[in-house]
């Protein structure tokens, strides 16, 4: 299968995103590509009010990605954030193309490092998986990255792949956790895992704001034995790559870190 990863660089204006949504799902398309992934808040920039911003899964800005979809004839992924009880909004990744329809809200919200996601954000509670072209693949955004649980359940759904939008928190040695996290889950579920961030604003000539976690770049295609098969720099890219589904079940055949799972065995 091959995907592409479009790192790009949000605004606070859904609009103009969505032409950026718009450029990368035709060079995408254009590549060969089956799925494009686009990062987490691709409809809006943390550090935007989103309350009055979130739009239901059925309103015009999921309608115009999947226009864009049908038009194109590829699976698009993409961040955005619907309503939620209280007045606050779900932390959303629409999945739309032919033949597939899902959305994962964000199930780990991201109370750390000072900044505090749950003000706004509503937790998601279903852990979600799709099928493209009869290859399985789980959802997950950002902080969820640091919870293996969630990419062992995509495996144990049948899940070969976990696709992963970010827009990672910089600061010292976030980097490097973002690419140690990456590889230690595939390598914790024995799964590829496709993982797009927002481009660091720096490199485009952004100015972000000051606390919100806005990108750093370096998205990045893992193999099913934690190594870094793909990568981007901090500037926008497109990252493309062909995904062996084959590879997860010859790894697992070596490193049945699945099978031996013993948790709940006594001696």
């Amino acid at each position: 299968m091959r995907l592409a990863l479009s790192q790009f660089t949000s605004g606070p204006e859904p609009e103009k995103n969505l032409e950026l949504i718009e450029d990368g799902v035709r060079r995408a398309a254009d590549a060969g590509a089956r799925v494009v992934v686009f990062p987490e808040a691709s409809m809006v920039c943390f550090g935007t009010s989103l309350a009055p911003i979130a739009q239901p899964l059925d309103g015009p800005w999921a309608n115009a990605v999947r226009a864009m979809s049908a038009a194109a004839g590829i699976v698009v992924v993409t961040g955005m954030f619907t309503p939620a009880p209280r007045g606050r909004v779900a932390n959303t990744l629409l999945v739309t193309g032919p033949g597939v329809e899902a959305a994962y809200d964000k199930i780990h919200l991201y109370d750390a490092f000072g900044y505090t996601e749950s003000d706004t954000v509503a937790a998601g509670s279903r852990i979600v998986t799709v099928d493209v072209d009869g290859v399985r693949i789980g959802l997950a955004t950002c902080y969820d990255v640091r919870f293996p649980e969630l990419f062992r359940a995509h495996a144990d759904a049948g899940a070969v792949a976990t696709l992963l939008a970010a827009s990672w928190g910089a600061g010292p040695g976030k980097r490097e956790q973002w690419e140690l996290l990456v590889r230690a889950r595939a390598l914790d579920a024995t799964v590829w895992v496709a993982a797009v961030d927002q481009a660091d604003p720096a490199a485009g000539g952004t100015v972000a704001h000051a606390s919100a976690p806005t990108g750093i770049g370096h998205s990045m295609i893992v193999g099913p034995d934690g190594t870094v098969r793909r990568s981007l720099g901090a500037e926008p890219g497109l990252l493309l790559a062909d995904l062996d589904v084959d590879e997860v079940a010859a790894v697992r055949e070596k490193t049945s870190v699945l099978a031996n799972r013993c948790l709940g065995r006594t001696a």
